[in-house]
């Protein structure tokens, strides 16, 4: 039985089982009554390493059975496991020694975040977004096929990673293809669930029996000249199984459906895992799991408890008493509840980001205009342009690096059709602790490019207000991206204040140099800016630009800089050397951004240190290019 704990342990726990675990291969030396043991020093361990480090933890406790099962049934790594959101795979790489690295997690030069391909031969495919075990694994059984070799390949995904489109286009592809695949639904009530009773139970063992699925394949081969009859025995099979289970739908795609079994259950997962190693074609295994399993508060509530923050010791230091600036999130989440109380017309969409993008209050408060369309970002698009040709206004609120993943509908089905849909796009820039699969780098470069696109970037809170008022009153498609995180701690106007379309506002003045900063690298641009005796320029626009005060300052300074938190190539300093090419304006330019790498984890600080965009990386650059300019006076 598992082990309730109630509290993070703060002192690392005694885990005389785990110690001896340093591969799989040492796990699969244990004898099968050991492993609920190893089970509960496992979780209480992970318990004990996020409390240090912060991170994602929700999810793991609740696979903690399964990881254990895996690796004790398959042959990992020749085995390829592939797990979908890497928030599952924390019990992984501690059974993957890099049990005395988890202190490192998300640290820079420490442990990455979720699965990475560099990081360990365990790591079979690197994960940040959702959905793509199924794809992942559906290519690695094809090329095992077409390469003679015999090692399973087994896809892993949960923490509703299957309401997502991709999913069930890799599960329509991967049934007609006949794969040698083992897809395991971890059903922690975040995606689909039913009932686990003693008849589905009993069903489940015989679906999964040897017996019965060699009888299977016999009667298809028996019937496959007698059509009606075949197709008429297929029926039954799959009413019988969607009678007592939700396998029906996975049945008709093409699986072997199993389950729905206990999660939980260590012993009997095993068990089942040992009956289908060896089944041939796709097969579907359903665990229904519990999320935050074995940590009470986490059981209680499994979204609030999703991830953790790091905690700290306690301290006799006086507390600080100051209010804290308010996240960019909440700002966003108060300015969306006024403007529904003062536009009907008003409707909020979220990819399942609904506490992340600061939509709780929203939600509570004008349900009948949330909605939550599960991981689903293209349809939340898609969505939006539909309610924008019926005379909505729309707001989909999304982080940058999901917004990657639905392109083409932005292009497509809002751009293309000039409808009136505002995006406020969160954590654009760099993420931190997180790592590359979660930095927003590459929006302004992605929506630059599209036509009939507005594009702002603001520098503080207020300014994001405004902002958001301003891309909401726009009639055609407009984006908003702001950063993670708090803001610089400025006085939010309560009032909504309309801006005037491509036009930047004068900060400060200077001599010879010239910052154009885009977004919220305008704090390090003012320190940097009195060091140098440099103008400084909030442009707030990225799409349109403000021409004239482009103009202006090319004709006034010898060198002009952009500064932006996304990629230099293709980005908001790549739309200034264009216009001033176009006008035959000739200045020395520098353009300051993400270089042309991913950024590692690490403090959101030490990322913008590595990438030169924190007061003393501006001044460097700064000098280094004045020294390049023997003009320079």
């Amino acid at each position: 039985m598992t082990h309730i704990f109630t509290s993070i342990p703060l002192q690392r726990p005694s885990t005389p089982l785990l110690d001896r675990v340093h591969f799989p291969a040492a796990l699969r030396q244990l004898q099968l009554h050991q492993l609920p043991q190893l089970a509960d020093e496992l979780r209480h361990f992970l318990l004990y390493t996020v409390g240090q480090t912060g991170g994602h933890f929700g999810a793991g406790l609740g696979v903690v059975e399964l990881t254990i099962a895996l690796h004790y049934v398959f042959n990992t790594p020749d085995d390829r496991l592939i797990w979908d959101v890497g928030h599952q795979a924390y019990p992984h790489k501690i059974l993957t020694n890099r049990r005395e690295l988890m202190s490192t997690l998300r640290q820079r030069d420490g442990l990455h975040a979720f699965p990475c391909r560099s990081e360990s031969i365990y790591d079979t495919f690197g994960v940040g977004h959702s959905s793509t075990s199924i794809s992942a694994g559906l290519g690695m059984a094809l090329a095992t096929a077409l390469q003679q070799q015999s090692n399973k390949v087994i896809s892993i995904i949960g923490d509703g990673a299957l309401t997502a489109g991709m999913a069930f286009e890799a599960l329509n592809h991967a049934g007609h293809s006949k794969a040698n695949m083992l897809v395991i639904l971890n059903d922690n009530r975040m995606s689909i669930s039913e009932n686990v009773g003693g008849l589905s139970d009993y069903l489940a063992r015989i679906w999964a029996s040897r017996t019965y699925n060699r009888f299977r394949q016999a009667c298809k081969g028996f019937l496959e000249n007698m059509p009606f009859i075949s197709s008429l025995m297929r029926r039954i099979e799959e009413h019988m199984k969607g009678f007592f289970s939700p396998g029906t739908l996975f049945e008709e795609l093409g699986f072997n459906y199993i389950g729905p079994i206990d999660g939980h259950d260590l012993p009997k997962v095993v068990s089942y895992l040992q009956r289908i190693k060896n089944l041939p074609g796709p097969v579907f295994l359903h665990l229904v799991t519990k999320k935050g399993k074995g940590f009470a508060p986490a059981e209680a509530d499994p979204i609030g408890y999703h991830a953790l923050n790091k905690i700290e010791p306690e301290t006799h230091q006086p507390v600080n008493t100051l209010p804290k600036a308010p996240k960019y999130s909440d700002v966003f989440g108060q300015w969306l509840c006024d403007m529904a109380a003062a536009d009907s017309r008003c409707i909020g969409i979220t990819p399942a980001m609904r506490e992340g993008s600061g939509m709780v209050e929203f939600s509570k408060q004008f349900p009948e205009r949330y909605f939550d369309v599960a991981i689903a970002e293209q349809h939340a698009v898609t969505l939006a342009a539909g309610l924008a040709c019926e005379k909505m206004k729309p707001v989909v609120a999304i982080y940058s690096t999901f917004l990657q993943r639905a392109y083409d509908q932005l292009i497509h089905d809002v751009a293309l059709q000039n409808l009136d849909v505002t995006f406020a796009i969160d954590r654009a820039g760099l993420v931190g602790e997180d790592g590359p699969t979660h930095a927003g780098s590459f929006d302004l470069s992605y929506l630059r490019c599209i036509p009939n696109m507005i594009i702002m970037a603001p520098s503080d809170e207020n300014e994001c207000r405004k902002m958001l008022y301003t891309a909401y009153m726009h009639e055609g498609p407009s984006a908003v991206r702001y950063p993670r995180g708090t803001g610089i701690g400025v006085v939010i106007e309560s009032n909504m204040e309309l801006l005037t379309l491509g036009k930047g506002r004068w900060c400060k003045s200077g001599e010879k140099i010239a910052l154009l900063v885009f977004g919220a690298l305008l704090k390090p641009a003012l320190a940097a800016a009195e060091k140098l005796n440099a103008t400084v320029i909030d442009m707030r626009f990225v799409k349109p630009l403000d021409h004239a005060l482009i103009k202006q300052i090319a004709e006034t300074h010898q060198l002009l800089v952009t500064l932006e938190e996304n990629v230099i190539a293709g980005g908001a300093g790549s739309g200034v050397n264009e216009w001033l090419a176009q006008q035959s304006l000739t200045i020395a330019t520098l353009n300051l951004g993400l270089p042309d790498i991913f950024i590692a984890h690490g403090k959101p600080s030490e990322m913008l240190a590595e990438a030169g965009l924190n007061e003393t990386g501006i001044i460097t650059s700064i000098q280094k290019r004045i020294q390049n300019m023997p003009a320079f006076s």
